[in-house]
């Protein structure tokens, strides 16, 4: 594919969205299925923060019944539903076993008249009851003491940075243009104050440019008051991180989540099965504690607290399963943008977005994974006093033709080198591009990657084809291979290279500065805590 360049200044774009996470990458493809010309940049890689570091679930929202935030809760169960139908592959199925103790956590009638409503909302059953003996058949290994029986529900999983990948992707082969390493460094506006401009930076090669825009829609997340201050006196974006650990899925078989509620602050924790890996999270702290002391332009890692609260909590709900700290094979901690008033527990923190509007800047933050076009619907609304020609357009909610599942076979690879299943997980993943899979890879590399379930054409898909600036942008984000070895997957780093020389065009010296940088960047974000700096 030919890559992309930023256009030369003077060019002019309806609007201009700051921020590659999945709120900027759900406005960019909003944007351009009703009819609109935007831009999308992201000073560091798509996805690099929060939407690469999620506990991967896309939530019906199932928590706010429980704070009486009916509306809410239904407009995520609808989202839910919507993304299930339009990304299969990408978006899929997971049940739910939460267990049920007497003198602690949630009462059974609780659950049934908060699931009840949930099912309604959805519009089908969600969920089911399972007695003590089944809870003890589904859950081996459970706490058994007070235990009364068990409540089993319907949510869903996603590849986070997969989506946000697959939404841009999506919106510049629609005739968008997105960016990564590429800086908004200043809002240019008229003697008015209404916003005219945007000026732009490669963040890497420092070449600067300025585009003309009517619009900028700032969806930096937790970088937002960076640039557009909260115009509310005493309301802030209150950084807070979330944290996971991650398994070998062999030392727990596991096809559900278990939901359970921590002994120390009865917060909800989940340990979770995904791309044959296990995941135990998540937190809930400010983002000051911790090796990177609330610096978000940092790589936020788990503390050494943060994951013996986890284990702790595993060791409440699991008593008998051997595992330690050791068996742990990565950790990812993210930094969610929440807006705050007042401070209260971290948990206890609205997750509801806002947008502020100053004459032409637009910002959205706030939110959940699962909502993301509802924010984007929100941002786009504000968006239209400033676009008064493309009015008609951003009233359609649907002005063009979104997404839709690609069935089938993929043409160019031959019938029986992939499962039913496979074949529709890269459909997902990668919509109408993994005809490009196919064209440039040959039949070796739809094979697994170790014990991985990531074919080695995604991963020369990815170099070739995905904007990829460093090695850490493919073994994190393209695919998720440095979270599923061991190491990271240095182990693997001579196959990598050789397989990848074809779609890279790195010589020797750039692969020795980028296998050096990707080990730092792991060992400093996504080691596990307490194994740090093994690696030579």
């Amino acid at each position: 594919m030919k890559k992309q360049e930023i256009s030369p200044m003077g060019d002019r774009y309806n609007l201009v969205i700051v921020g590659g996470g999945v709120t900027g990458a759900g406005v960019f493809h909003e944007a351009i299925l009703r009819g609109l010309r935007p831009l999308l940049v992201e000073a560091n890689d798509f996805a690099w923060g929060t939407s690469s570091r999620s506990s991967k679930m896309v939530h019906g929202g199932l928590r706010y019944l429980k704070e009486g935030k009916f509306l809410l809760t239904r407009s995520a169960v609808r989202e839910r539903q919507r993304l299930l139908s339009v990304y299969p592959g990408l978006v899929d199925p997971l049940n739910f076993i939460m267990p049920l103790y007497d003198g602690h956590g949630p009462s059974m009638g609780a659950m049934k008249f908060g699931l009840s409503l949930y099912s309604l909302m959805a519009g089908e059953k969600q969920h089911e009851i399972f007695s003590r003996a089944q809870t003890l058949g589904m859950v081996p290994k459970v706490c058994q003491e007070n235990l009364l029986s068990a409540v089993g529900f319907k949510d869903a999983q996603v590849d986070d940075a997969r989506l946000v990948l697959r939404l841009i992707f999506d919106g510049c082969d629609q005739g968008g243009q997105a960016f990564n390493y590429t800086r908004a460094t200043a809002v240019e506006r008229d003697g008015q104050g209404k916003v005219v401009g945007v000026c732009l930076k490669d963040v890497e090669t420092n070449v600067n440019v300025r585009v003309q825009t009517p619009v900028v829609i700032n969806a930096t997340g937790a970088f937002a008051e960076a640039l557009h201050p909260s115009p509310v006196k005493g309301f802030h974006i209150r950084p807070l991180r979330g944290s996971h650990l991650i398994f070998p899925g062999k030392i727990y078989p596991l096809d559900r989540v278990i939901s359970f509620i921590h002994p120390r602050d009865n917060r909800p924790v989940f340990l979770f099965p995904w791309e044959g890996c296990l995941f135990l999270g998540t937190t809930d702290v400010d983002h000051k504690e911790g090796d990177h002391t609330g610096d978000v332009s940092k790589e936020p890692c788990i503390s050494l607290g943060e994951a013996e609260y986890l284990m702790a909590g595993l060791a409440h709900i699991l008593p008998d399963l051997q595992v330690s700290l050791a068996d742990c094979i990565a950790s990812i901690a993210g930094v969610r943008p929440i807006l705050s008033k007042r401070k209260k527990a971290a948990s206890k923190e609205s997750r509801e977005h806002v947008v502020w509007k100053d004459k032409g800047l637009i910002t959205v933050t706030g939110g959940k994974l699962t909502t993301f076009r509802l924010l984007a619907a929100d941002a786009l609304k504000a968006a239209q006093k400033y676009l008064p020609e493309c009015s008609k357009s951003l009233a359609n909610s649907r002005a063009g033709q979104e997404s839709k599942p690609l069935p089938g076979g993929i043409p160019g690879i031959k019938e029986g080198v992939l499962s039913d299943r496979e074949t529709q997980r890269l459909w997902g993943r990668y919509g109408a591009r993994v005809k490009y899979m196919a064209e440039n890879c040959n039949e070796t590399d739809f094979s697994f990657i170790a014990a991985t379930q990531t074919l080695w054409a995604e991963l020369c898909h990815g170099a070739q084809n995905e904007q990829i600036r460093h090695l850490s942008d493919l073994l994190l984000r393209r695919v998720r291979i440095g979270l599923f070895l061991p190491n990271g997957g240095m182990d693997l780093m001579d196959e990598i290279q050789a397989r990848l020389r074809p779609f890279l065009a790195w010589d020797d010296e750039k692969w020795t500065r980028e296998r050096k940088a990707y080990e730092r960047v792991w060992q400093d974000a996504y080691a596990p805590p307490g194994q740090k700096n093994k690696l030579n």
